[in-house]
């Protein structure tokens, strides 16, 4: 990860346009491009940022200007930082294990679920557990019936950063011709109310799972229909 302390003016264009004037900003890269600017207030959220995969170039030594770019459908966000002054630039090794691990629990539901995909879907077969990115594993990779690929992240309780996850994931597969219609399923015991319409905005299924019920511990629950 690399930490930059700069006086800087900041400017984004893309979606809309947006100018942060000058003053003293951390500026966050990390390994996987994602890259955050952060001021000293407004809490824990940055003032601007993007997600990987990213470009980023940088002008001069030390840096007098840095671009950030983004692909974004047909368009593309750009982030131009002018940097006027730089107090501090470090990097710092984070490690192979810096990211969090799963709980327990999100463990016996991607093992369960692993050895039943037809929980996710009918017909589902498993192809891979921990299917590999240049951004991370997917939980589970699957084929349907018809041998089209599905992606399946699987959480404890499906939030709206489960959401961003699987999107990040989907991002980088589909860069695979052979894998362009790649299907994402967000798989949970509960889902966070934003999170599902964020999902189903996104294209994404959403799957709630009983880990009781997959390990043979109970029946699946009985659904009534009126004739």
């Amino acid at each position: 990860m690399r930490l930059i302390v700069a006086r800087c003016e900041v400017r984004y264009s893309g979606r809309l346009n947006a100018v942060l004037p000058e003053a003293l900003r951390l500026l966050m890269v990390k390994a996987d491009g994602s890259f955050m600017v952060h001021a000293d207030s407004g809490g824990y959220k940055p003032s601007n940022w993007m997600t990987a995969p990213t470009v980023i170039e940088e002008e001069g030594d030390p840096p007098a200007r840095i671009v950030v770019r983004k692909r974004a459908g047909a368009s593309e966000d750009r982030l131009e930082i002018e940097i006027a002054e730089v107090v501090s630039d470090v990097h710092h090794d984070m490690g192979e294990a810096a990211a969090l691990e799963k709980d327990g629990v999100e463990r016996d539901l991607q093992e369960a679920l692993a050895a039943a995909p037809q929980f996710c879907g009918e017909g589902f077969r498993l192809v891979r557990r921990e299917w590999p990115t240049d951004i991370g594993p997917v939980d589970l990779m699957c084929r349907d019936p018809a041998d089209d690929w599905i992606a399946v992240e699987i959480k404890r309780i499906a939030t709206i950063d489960a959401v961003e996850q699987l999107s990040r994931y989907l991002e980088r597969i589909r860069l695979d011709p052979a894998m362009a219609a790649c299907r994402g399923i967000l798989a949970a015991q509960s889902f966070k109310p934003q999170a599902r319409v964020l999902a189903e905005a996104r294209g994404l299924t959403c799957v709630e799972v009983d880990l009781a019920v997959l390990r043979g511990e109970r029946e699946p629950d009985l659904t009534l229909f009126a004739a």
